[in-house]
């Protein structure tokens, strides 16, 4: 069983940034993938980043360019650096990873982001 605990979120304002960690109870390099999801209210959990085994990136359209996502073996952990945020990045920041053998899905608590003036 892992065990995802997600911290960095906060109140930032349009153009700041911030930087969410993404820390697990074991090794990521038993993961196939990690990410970081996404759900604003009312809206549908979507998908923001997301870093293979490889360290092979994927970008949602909506962030490509401003945010980018990254990962430390060493320190079991994912990180997600967000620059140029914006009004529409408000939402509650998911750490997720997928298990290399069983394909089995985890998810972190949550950190809520939000971007306001």
């Amino acid at each position: 069983q892992v065990q995802l605990v997600e911290s960095g979120g906060g109140l930032v304002q349009p153009g700041g940034s911030l930087r969410l960690s993404c820390a697990a109870s074991g090794s990521i390099l038993s993961m196939a993938a990690m990410g970081w999801y996404r759900q604003a209210p009312g809206k549908q959990r979507e998908l923001v980043a997301t870093i293979t085994r490889g360290s092979s990136a994927n970008y949602a359209d909506s962030v490509k360019g401003r945010f980018t996502i990254s990962r430390d073996n060493a320190k079991n952990t994912v990180y997600l650096q967000m620059n140029s945020l914006k009004s529409e990045d408000t939402a509650v920041y998911y750490c997720n990873a997928v298990a290399l053998v069983t394909l089995k899905n985890y998810w972190g608590q949550g950190t809520q982001v939000t971007v306001s003036s």
